[in-house]
């Protein structure tokens, strides 16, 4: 049974990232880019002014001075004359610096009157004059492969022409429920029946990463059926099943992954919740079995699955960014094992402090729904009061105080660092 650190290595080492796929670039938002793109030409092509003002030379303009303007540039066109010595053409923010001009004054230090300027002087070379390629050179390779495109990027994607862009492909990832006792969406509980709350949840989390999600409904309590689903997740490049992983009678997950030639890479963890959580692989497609309670199934996808789907998608950063924070109230000894505690944690007068989210028995989901973070507690630790220390990492759903807000994981993770 390998312990909580050893099943995420485990895990991020035998899943591999996808192939990729070329896609219009609005639809890349969010995406990671799969290969090296390189300046076509020069950001920007020319040089041009970054005020509406007068271009000058500022050899003219050490004094008070009154320049006769003799030409007019807008945005997008160009100058028909060439700046002859004390004049000044009047140029809009953006339109290419005219021949012979050095500088820009702003139409706010200038005062314009029959045909003249008047500048008082003190025009520095070079001022507010943006530079051919001095944002990016020809040739400069901008963004590569790894990146997230964020807005920023697509933007910059568009300034270069790329209209589609190679990123890696988003994992379709199936998910199974098992289990008589469950319900689908939409029926009335009863005596012994509950809804099949997982499927959705975790379907969720999918989407939330980036990813795919794909219902396969619920195997019921029988090895024909459990066969069938599991081998139809099997076609995915990912499968969830929930559920179904103990050793009771009607636990047949793990003996239809057997019989499927399912390699079992483990079968427990080391942690709690979430002991039951098992891992295997088939043909590169993961196989991801979790616990069928809710909070440990959306706890072991959290600290499990998410960070496989990261890696499979091509990002960077695939655990979450772990931060200290003092804690306001106490939390009570867990076995010798990895523990996985619900908290809320704010960030307040420059440090994080957290709070316990409530009772942390697994069956109760509105202590998971009340929390932003998971405080990761060390085997055989004591109780601990008021003012102690915890590392804890934001739930990567939570666009709360944690400033992690997917698909820009990694630069939030860099956010949490800088603060």
């Amino acid at each position: 049974m390998p312990t909580f650190e050893e099943a995420r290595c485990i895990i991020l080492d035998r899943v591999g990232i996808l192939d990729s796929e070329t896609v219009d670039l609005l639809d890349s938002a969010g995406r990671v880019l799969a290969e090296d793109i390189a300046a076509p030409w020069n950001l920007p092509p020319c040089s041009n002014s970054a005020m509406d003002g007068y271009a000058v030379c500022a050899e003219d303009c050490q004094g008070p001075v009154a320049l006769p303007i003799i030409d007019y540039v807008p945005a997008g066109g160009r100058a028909g004359k060439q700046l002859e010595p004390v004049t000044a053409i009047k140029i809009m923010t953006g339109a290419p610096i005219p021949d012979k001009c050095d500088s820009i004054v702003p139409l706010e230090q200038a005062r314009e009157k029959d045909g003249l300027v008047h500048i008082t002087g003190g025009v520095r070379k070079h001022q507010h004059v943006r530079f051919a390629g001095e944002d990016v050179c020809k040739g400069e390779i901008v963004l590569r492969t790894g990146d997230i495109i964020r807005p920023i990027e697509v933007n910059m994607l568009a300034a270069l022409g790329k209209s589609r862009v190679a990123v890696f492909r988003r994992p379709r990832v199936a998910i199974l429920a098992t289990g008589d006792e469950l319900l689908a969406l939409g029926e009335s509980p009863c005596e012994g029946k509950i809804i099949n709350s997982n499927s959705y949840g975790l379907a969720a989390a999918v989407k939330t990463l980036g990813a795919i999600p794909v219902l396969l409904g619920i195997a019921r309590d029988n090895v024909e059926n459990h066969r069938e689903l599991i081998s139809a997740g099997l076609n995915a490049d990912a499968l969830i099943t929930s559920a179904g992983v103990s050793v009771g009678d009607r636990d047949f997950v793990r003996h239809v992954l057997t019989e499927l030639a399912i390699e079992q890479v483990f079968w427990r963890v080391d942690v709690k919740p979430g002991k039951s959580f098992a891992f295997g692989i088939r043909d590169d497609v993961p196989v991801f079995a979790l616990p069928g309670n809710p909070v440990s199934t959306m706890l072991t996808f959290e600290e499990f699955v998410a960070p496989a789907l990261r890696k499979m998608m091509g990002r960077k950063q695939v655990l979450p960014q772990m931060v200290a924070a003092e804690l306001q109230n106490d939390l009570k000894e867990t076995p010798d094992r990895t523990c996985l505690a619900r908290v809320y944690t704010e960030y307040i007068d420059g440090k994080y402090v957290a709070r316990s989210a409530g009772k942390q028995e697994t069956g109760l989901t509105t202590t998971l729904r009340k929390a932003n973070s998971i405080a990761v507690l060390p085997p055989g630790f004591r109780t601990l009061t008021k003012g102690d220390h915890i590392t804890l990492h934001f739930l990567s759903s939570d666009a709360g105080s944690s400033g992690v807000i997917d698909p820009y994981f990694e630069v939030s993770c860099k956010r949490n660092q800088e603060l």
